[in-house]
């Protein structure tokens, strides 16, 4: 496993769980969750892809 990919599935389901937390107990912060979430699927989706650039 890529280490992007390891990053971004533990924000992801950090973040899932942050914000189901966050929908039954108001906690200072909360908001966060939904940016955890974010950038959790936006690493999951550059830690998977195989494309790297090709020199010039």
């Amino acid at each position: 496993m890529n280490s992007l990919t390891g990053l971004g599935l533990g924000l992801t389901v950090g973040g899932v769980v942050g914000y189901l937390l966050g929908a039954t107990v108001a906690y200072p912060g909360r908001a966060f969750s939904l940016t955890a979430v974010m950038v959790g699927v936006t690493l999951l989706a550059v830690g998977r892809s195989d494309a790297t650039e090709a020199a010039a």
